[in-house]
């Protein structure tokens, strides 16, 4: 799963805030153990853990969860079942993993470990897998980056991940692209949960603590430490049981189908597409008012990024976003003006001085028909604070498909955003059908990628929502208002 980052850090993009997510486990220093090898898949069936027997935070079936309910106290998980097993670095050990997956039986637990604001991009650093009859594996994909062979021994099974689109790319890198798929975060909040880190999910559900702790870590770190290898195999610990609890909580809620056409969505989503002009993503860019400006936050970004990926690392590691801007509004001409600035006091932004200098000097040179745009066209709506002057039909359009979404989402319990992307309740206020019905607004939702459960609920109120306010639109003519001779 690895740290989470306020905007993925794909290479070439430039936020670096890392935020650490509780849904990581600590791991204190303890126990060594074994994992599947080569000889095949594990003889002695793996210990069975007992659950509480009541679980915590079993939600209502029409609305969302508030909180756990009284019941037993939950028990810290502090070690792996079967212990922390060996890092798999060679391809006989990988021989063995495959062999004894292979035979195991059920969904597979899948997480990946990444190094998020410590090297470029995305890629994972550790991957976890476990399943039933084979026990946990811990795979290194810098010393085994082709797990193609794996993927073709799974690709019946069901994979299960929290939150899935964080890892999903980085596990097809290495080639591993489950066919079926649990997101166990997606299914907390179906059902209501108001948090959905693995932690509290693990806590609220099966009544087990995972202690927070190297969520944020720097997995490219070799050797990995024994405690981060820890808390690597406790991720994946109890994840097949997590989802066995939620998918039976769907069934008893009516919303398992919700929830399986949610998992297909994720899985049949292409991959996003390289930015436009990435480094308008620069935090802080609001600040630069003129296009000479914004030339020199393009250049220096754009060095930034090549001296990034040319040692591996974070772009924010190499060049904060404040430098760049402050280097946009300042354009220092000399090694001096650049060191008096304060965001390049720091070795880091001093230790590449000449190029922050030529980026600024290139920017200076340019024609005034090659400098930047200040911003560029978007292809949807215009933000909504602007609806009421621009297009007030269409502003009160969005204040009624909001209210209709919030009080059905209120209904079933869930977040208004797993309802209905706000995004997609944009631009069908913005663009409804040119006659408005159940029909017509259902088939503009599923064009916005709603999914078939979403437009069941959502098509017909909105479209008498919008009916309502076209009635309502046209003036009534009374007794007295007959037209003059």
């Amino acid at each position: 799963m690895g740290s989470t980052t306020s905007e993925t850090e794909a290479a070439g993009e430039n936020t670096q805030t890392v935020e650490v997510s509780d849904t990581r486990a600590e791991r204190p220093e303890g126990a060594a153990g074994a994992a599947p090898g080569p000889a095949g898949p594990a003889e002695q069936p793996l210990p069975e853990r007992p659950l509480p027997e009541q679980s915590p935070g079993v939600p209502p079936a029409g609305g969302p969860v508030e909180g756990p309910a009284e019941g037993p106290a939950a028990q810290p998980l502090l070690e792996p079942g079967e212990g922390v097993p060996p890092v798999i670095t060679t391809a006989a050990e990988l021989a063995g993993v495959i062999a004894a997956f292979a035979a195991g039986t059920g969904p597979v637990a899948v997480d990946a470990e990444r190094a998020s604001g410590y090297r470029y991009g995305q890629r994972a650093y550790l991957i976890q897998l476990r399943r039933a009859g084979a026990g946990t594996a811990l795979i290194d994909p810098i010393a085994l980056p082709d797990l193609s062979g794996l993927d073709a021994a799974l690709a019946d099974a069901e994979m299960v991940l929290h939150a899935a689109n964080q890892d999903l790319a980085c596990l097809a890198e290495v080639g591993l692209v489950p066919r079926r798929l649990f997101d166990t975060e997606l299914a907390g909040r179906l059902l209501g949960y108001p948090r959905v880190g693995l932690g509290s999910m693990v806590e609220n559900v099966l009544g087990f603590v995972l202690e927070k702790g190297h969520s944020a870590a720097d997995w490219s770190t070799r050797p990995l430490p024994e405690d981060w290898l820890k808390y690597a195999a406790l991720d994946v610990e109890l994840l097949v049981e997590l989802r066995d609890a939620l998918q039976e909580m769907l069934r008893e809620t009516g919303k398992l189908e919700w929830a399986l056409e949610e998992f297909a969505a994720i899985l049949a989503t292409p991959p996003k597409p390289p930015r436009t002009d990435p480094w308008r993503r620069t935090s802080g860019i609001h600040r630069v008012r003129n296009r000479r400006a914004l030339a020199i936050v393009r250049e220096v970004w754009e060095a930034r990024d090549h001296i990034a990926q040319e040692r591996d690392l974070s772009p924010g590691r190499v060049l904060q976003d404040a430098a760049i801007v402050e280097l946009a509004l300042k354009a220092p001409k000399t090694p001096a003006e650049l060191q008096a600035l304060p965001t390049m006091r720091g070795r880091g932004a001093r230790r590449h001085q000449t190029a922050w200098l030529r980026a600024v000097s290139r920017a200076r040179a340019l024609p005034e028909r090659a400098l930047p745009e200040a911003g560029l066209p978007g292809d949807g709506p215009p933000p909504p604070h602007r609806w009421a002057e621009r297009d007030p039909a269409a502003a009160e359009r969005l204040k009624a498909a909001r209210a209709v979404v919030t009080g059905l989402a209120e209904k079933h319990g869930l977040p208004t955003e797993n309802l209905m992307q706000p995004d997609a309740v944009r631009r069908l206020a913005w663009t409804p059908p040119e006659t408005v019905s159940a029909a017509s607004v259902g088939a503009a939702l599923r064009g916005l990628g709603a999914r078939p459960w979403q437009v069941e609920l959502v098509a017909t109120p909105v479209a008498q929502a919008f009916l309502r306010l076209e009635t309502e639109a046209v003036p009534e003519t009374g007794a007295g208002d007959a037209p003059e001779d």
